[in-house]
């Protein structure tokens, strides 16, 4: 695997791949240490839109990790990116107060009540879920209004196992309404395009690590660079067997991972 160490830009996604929950992987701060040894960089990619940025700086803080705000892309910066280039009168914000803002410091018509003038239904992953924001939601997709979600992903990884996320709520409004929505975040190809324009590598140069195939991997995939599939999250070795979605390398965790580019 002679070619994973001229690997320079290292594009990771978070839960499930360097933590869980508040819990940091063996072999995480050593990894980051080699990047910095070698030249490289690091920076972080999730789909997880319940929170910002700069929660995100704190709890890798937290962990022992110093990054910086431009260390990150998040499935909201793609999606605020999106929204800037259409021209909706009112956008209803389905997701927690923090994406809410988000929305509204990218400079969007945020609401996130029933009004008339209501567009287009942007929904994140929504940790502060009502049944409220589920009624609101069906009476706009029968309105027809556009419709667009975060991320696709079915779960989001804790402590005690999984919790839905906003592609299972999105699954509840289908079967609710019929309509699906239009996803930004992975496996879009969007964050892993504008993190490697910034870094100021090259695609070659670039490898992308995570634990899900179907959005991690498949962005990857999707914007023709190399992945890393790692076992510590929420594929496993059984999933990779069916799915037409194909890493470049597999490594049971950023461990072993470590250990193939320095030894």
């Amino acid at each position: 695997m002679a070619e994973l160490k001229d690997k320079r830009l290292f594009l990771l996604d978070m839960d499930g791949t360097i933590y869980l929950d508040e819990q940091l992987f063996d072999g995480t701060l050593e990894f980051l240490t080699h990047v910095q040894r070698i030249g490289g960089r690091a920076m972080y990619l999730t789909n997880n839109s319940s929170k910002s940025v700069s929660s995100y700086v704190d709890k890798l803080k937290r962990l022992g990790i110093e990054a910086r705000p431009e260390d990150f892309f998040t499935s909201v910066n793609a999606t605020v990116l999106h929204l800037q280039k259409q021209s909706f009168r009112k956008i209803y914000a389905f997701g927690t107060t923090s994406f809410q803002q988000q929305l509204r410091e990218g400079g969007l018509p945020v609401t996130d009540r029933l009004e008339e003038d209501i567009d287009c239904l942007c929904m994140g992953f929504d940790t502060e879920l009502t049944f409220q924001k589920l009624e609101d939601a069906c009476i706009l997709l029968n309105r027809g209004v556009e419709y667009i979600a975060t991320n696709p992903d079915w779960v989001c990884p804790t402590w005690y196992g999984s919790v839905p996320d906003c592609g299972s709520v999105a699954e509840m409004l289908y079967r609710a309404t019929g309509r699906r929505p239009q996803v930004i975040g992975k496996p879009q190809p969007h964050m892993v395009e504008l993190a490697v324009k910034q870094s100021g590598f090259t695609k070659d140069q670039a490898i992308l690590l995570g634990d899900r195939l179907y959005t991690d991997i498949k962005s990857g995939v999707n914007a023709g660079i190399d992945t890393v599939l790692v076992l510590s999250g929420e594929a496993t070795l059984a999933d990779l067997e069916v799915s037409d979605v194909k890493p470049t390398y597999v490594f049971e965790n950023i461990r072993e991972f470590l250990n193939h580019i320095t030894e």
